[in-house]
């Protein structure tokens, strides 16, 4: 909890007036392919690695990821955790200041975490063998629609 309260500090004082909001399509390039490490603001850290087909493998903060999903809706980043009959959605609008990333509830404009984008999968997240597919999600790019779809040998999705 320090730390946080340390980087938040940190920020305040030495952040930029005015963030830049990022869009659908930069926050589509900045995370796909890559980590997001961070902390919220109530405590915890998260580390997720956002895999092309939709997955967010990792540790969204309270446990392992299973069932998990991402995409962009528009211009925030949505989370989805647990199976299709269970999923918990969160939206969030991405803001840079300088190399940091603050994550807003889409809903209230509440700082949710504090981030930053570690290229690759350098913690070497993984599925723990769990096979889980992101077909019925839509993620947008260049304000197109676009299924987010695991690469699952025999099974495909037709593009809408």
């Amino acid at each position: 909890m320090r730390s946080l309260l340390a980087v938040l500090a940190w920020l305040a004082v030495s952040a930029p007036a005015a963030a830049e909001t990022l869009s659908g399509a930069e926050i589509r390039l900045e995370f796909e392919g890559n980590t997001v490490v961070g902390t919220y603001v109530g405590g915890g850290a998260f580390s997720e690695y956002h895999l092309p087909d939709g997955r967010a493998l990792g540790n969204n903060g309270f446990t392992a990821n299973v069932d998990a999903c991402w995409n962009t809706d528009g211009d925030r980043v949505c989370y989805h955790y647990g199976t299709s009959k269970e999923r918990r959605t969160y939206c969030f609008t991405v803001e840079r200041q300088g190399p940091w990333l603050w994550m807003r509830v889409a809903e209230t404009g509440r700082l949710n975490a504090v981030a930053q984008v570690e290229k690759g999968n350098p913690a070497r997240h993984d599925d723990g063998g769990q096979r889980w597919s992101c077909d019925d999600l839509l993620s947008r790019r260049g304000g197109e629609a676009d299924v987010a779809r695991a690469r699952l040998p025999g099974r495909s999705m037709p593009s809408p």
